[in-house]
């Protein structure tokens, strides 16, 4: 039996392969943790790690609205893993930055992920793996 991968295009191989890793590894938080996290959270939660950012500079590096942004970012503040500030720079404006429990959340996470590679490189290999994130990783030239 064919796999349903094998007749899909570059770009549509590599978001099909993104989403299934994506679920997994949100299924995975969700069954091991306390704090339900969805991808969409986890994107932005990326985006403020180890940083403060302005809902308007997380918003010009993700492809969602500012409103979708500030949305999430209210749903991760509920959950008491984002502190939302005002700006100093433009009252109007808030900057996001994680908690302490945040920290410990994203963190986690990333061990998580890890595992997930590590189980990853038991079927294809190491050095596939490797080669993998070096493709990537490179220049493409398509900007």
């Amino acid at each position: 039996m064919k796999s349903n991968l094998e007749n899909l295009d570059l770009i549509d191989l590599i978001s099909e392969r993104h989403l299934q890793l994506r679920n997994i590894a949100e299924r995975e938080w969700n069954e091991k943790g306390d704090i339900h996290i969805s991808n969409s959270e986890w994107f932005i939660l990326a985006r403020i790690y180890k940083k403060s950012p302005s809902v308007s500079q997380v918003t010009r590096c993700v492809d969602m609205s500012r409103q979708a942004v500030h949305k999430l970012a209210k749903s991760l503040q509920s959950k008491r893993l984002v502190e939302i500030t005002d700006s100093r720079h433009n009252k109007r404006d808030k900057c996001l930055m994680l908690t302490n429990l945040g920290m410990e959340c994203y963190e986690s996470n990333l061990l998580l992920k890890k595992e997930l590679e590590q189980e990853i490189a038991k079927v294809i290999g190491v050095d596939s793996l490797s080669s993998l994130k070096e493709k990537l990783m490179s220049d493409w030239g398509i900007n």
